[in-house]
């Protein structure tokens, strides 16, 4: 995937997102942490980027958001179109995030992939992350659907 074609999303791409996390089966919280509002929040922070992927006719066949509180970076919200898996968006995607969090002083990248997301977890051995099955998750919600 050629670098020119990996771009900082907007604000103003947030429909697009949608419909990419849409077709792509993404878990999306419209009235959480997914809302319009929250998504430009979250896209106007240092700390967090927000990548895209266009094919040759302008649309978002790729997207993904890195952040990082300064020790750990993080990649969240992997989402491919279908008819364009298999083709290096996934990948590309993720060589961005990465490039961005070294650059940023991140010493560490980091994803969290449900257990029966089996396609997740072969991309990221395929991009040379180790899997650690030592971790519990553990969360707390501010209030539900967020």
């Amino acid at each position: 995937m050629p670098p020119e074609r990996i771009e900082a999303l907007r604000p103003d791409c947030y429909e697009e997102l949608v419909t990419l996390w849409k077709e792509a089966r993404l878990p999306y919280k419209p009235t959480g942490r997914d809302s319009r509002e929250a998504i430009a929040a979250q896209m106007g922070l240092s700390h967090c980027r927000f990548f895209g992927v266009r094919d040759e006719r302008g649309a978002l066949v790729g997207a993904v958001v890195a952040n990082h509180e300064g020790r750990k970076g993080w990649i969240n919200r992997l989402a491919v179109r279908p008819s364009a898996r298999r083709s290096g968006v996934a990948k590309a995607l993720v060589a961005a995030c990465e490039e961005w969090l070294f650059a940023q002083g991140v010493p560490i990248v980091a994803a969290l992939v449900e257990g029966d997301n089996v396609g997740s977890q072969a991309l990221f051995s395929a991009c040379d992350y180790e899997r650690d099955d030592t971790l519990v998750y553990f969360r707390k919600l501010v209030r539900p659907g967020v």
